[in-house]
């Protein structure tokens, strides 16, 4: 059995846009914030009002008899009513059961107000009807009321007529900025009188066909005349209909939630940064750290001190001679903790830091593919600083890192076996010498021939050559056995390395990036639940 999601409710996607809006703080241009915020301050003020009073506004150009229509569909001129009104300078409204109307009235500041007695239709409920100044007046404060209307009532009713229908200035500036709104939209096609009927439903037609082209879908048109009442019930019944469902201010939230997020959910799919592209920006910042040249250094200086450790004592001394590599570079074995100790390695040369650049930016690009543009430009800054950055962690990076230089204690019993060696070699070379200067000084401490013979061989010659032998193989053994180990020893640095450089790689690069698209990707999240249908 198949499990199903439940619709997220308007309070829930109300809240995933004021999360996302959060998230994108400096990342959308100030009319995309200034968008968010309005629509997201407007829903919560339309929500703290009267839930029950369904809002709908006439909204024309000069001309197009909308208020005539509005008083039709009233049922009474409230112009005349009025001790002064002139013309549709302010909004008027006509209200069904008024009781918590007024403070969604404040909000709407609307101050004509009229109470209408009974019910505007069957089931249709409280309902306020707003007629409004002209949109193309030319006076810049009935534009200003009919826009800022046009954002805040529940359904919009556009008035138009023969003559303006297809005017630039209705379609541009007005209905197709709507255009998401279209559930909670009626068109009318006033004065209908005035064209022929043959010509009825091709103009209708051709006014359903622009308002496709503005982005409304499913908006049929509705040919009125205030003059005869043709098409009056009809507008009535829509409006009642729209009323007694009592959803319109649900969908009309719904619709500017769609609307002020649809430029930003973008229609590129992020590409996943691969494990490669990861290796690849590693690989670039271990060459440029001077990974080979360090783990070298490090091996040379591992033979040097086996050498003096396990080399034959009368040459092994003069290795003494020659600077240890690592000293010599302000590298230490143990790493630094502290992590304020600098080497004396040279400089990144410019060689170097373009590997280490191109790197970084390379893998920044991976990062911003398929972003929007302010979202990639933010990568962009943020790859500067960290590229500005790099030298100096990169030298700080071989200082961090355990440089496995010094032999183990174990060699210390072929620095044993040397010394005995030496010791042998010299009791040979002693022995001779006192037989030859001080016999009787020996003699009394031999029972036998001064220099006794084994197999054939002084003792003092099979001493001295077999010390001096014993030294010069463990000599020989511990160089050849030492390079080969300080082939494991240039094998296990770079490996140290590498891993303090991926390390700062992961803290320095990919971290701060990948923050910069991981908002990106929980911001999109929250949009798509607050456009979830």
């Amino acid at each position: 059995m198949g499990v199903f999601k439940s619709k997220a409710t308007l309070g829930q996607r109300l809240a995933a846009l004021e999360t996302a809006a959060e998230l994108a703080q400096g990342m959308l241009s100030p009319a995309e914030e200034e968008a968010l915020r309005h629509v997201i301050d407007s829903a919560a003020q339309r929500r703290a009002l009267s839930a029950d009073h369904t809002v709908v506004g006439f909204f024309g150009a000069t001309g197009s008899g909308k208020t005539s229509l509005f008083n039709a569909v009233v049922g009474e001129d409230l112009g005349k009513t009025a001790a002064r009104r002139p013309t549709t300078s302010s909004p008027l409204a006509a209200v069904w059961h008024p009781e918590g109307a007024e403070e969604l009235l404040d909000w709407l500041e609307v101050e004509d107000r009229r109470n209408r007695s009974g019910d505007f239709a069957r089931d249709a409920g409280p309902l306020i009807l707003l007629d409004l100044p002209d949109f193309d007046s030319v006076e810049p404060i009935h534009r200003e009321i009919a826009s800022r209307l046009a954002g805040q009532v529940d359904v919009l009713v556009w008035v138009t007529d023969p003559e303006k229908y297809a005017d630039t200035i209705i379609h541009d500036h007005f209905i197709r900025p709507h255009a998401a709104h279209s559930s909670v939209t009626l068109a009318v096609l006033n004065k209908s009188d005035k064209l022929r009927p043959e010509d009825l439903r091709p103009v209708s037609q051709s006014l359903e066909q622009l308002l496709v082209e503005d982005g409304l879908q499913k908006v049929k048109v509705i040919a009125t005349s205030a003059k005869t009442g043709a098409g009056v019930a009809d507008i009535r019944g829509a409006i009642a209909k729209v009323a007694s469902a009592h959803s319109a201010q649900t969908a009309r939230l719904e619709a500017d939630i769609a609307a002020v997020t649809a430029p930003l959910l973008g229609s590129e799919k992020l590409k996943k940064v691969t494990d490669s592209e990861k290796k690849a920006l590693d690989d670039a910042l271990a060459q440029a750290a001077g990974t080979e040249y360090i783990s070298g250094v490090t091996a040379a200086a591992y033979r040097k001190r086996l050498g003096l450790k396990t080399g034959w004592l009368l040459t092994s001394w003069m290795l003494r001679l020659r600077p240890d590599p690592l000293r010599r570079l302000g590298l230490q074995e143990k790493s630094d903790e502290v992590g304020v100790h600098r080497s004396s390695l040279p400089p990144i040369d410019a060689s170097r830091r373009a590997v280490a650049n191109r790197g970084v930016r390379e893998y920044a690009t991976s990062v911003a593919s398929g972003l929007p543009e302010r979202w990639a430009n933010q990568i962009s800054d943020r790859t500067e600083d960290i590229i500005e950055a790099l030298p100096e962690q990169l030298d700080r990076t071989a200082a961090r890192t355990e440089l496995p230089a010094q032999p183990s204690k174990v060699w210390g019993l072929f620095t044993f076996v040397q010394w005995l060696a030496l010791l042998a070699a010299l009791a040979g070379i002693g022995w001779y010498l006192a037989v030859a200067f001080f016999p009787g000084l020996i003699d009394p401490l031999v029972d036998g021939p001064l220099i006794p013979h084994i197999e054939g061989w002084p003792l003092p010659t099979l001493l001295i050559a077999g010390g001096l032998l014993l030294g010069i193989l463990l000599g020989l053994f511990t160089a050849v056995f030492g390079a080969a180990i300080g082939a494991g020893i240039k094998s296990r640095t770079r490996r140290a390395l590498r891993r303090e450089v991926q390390e700062l790689s992961a803290e320095q690069v990919t971290a701060p990036l990948l923050d910069v698209r991981s908002r990106y990707l929980d911001f999109h999240k929250q949009l798509a639940i607050a456009t979830a249908s």
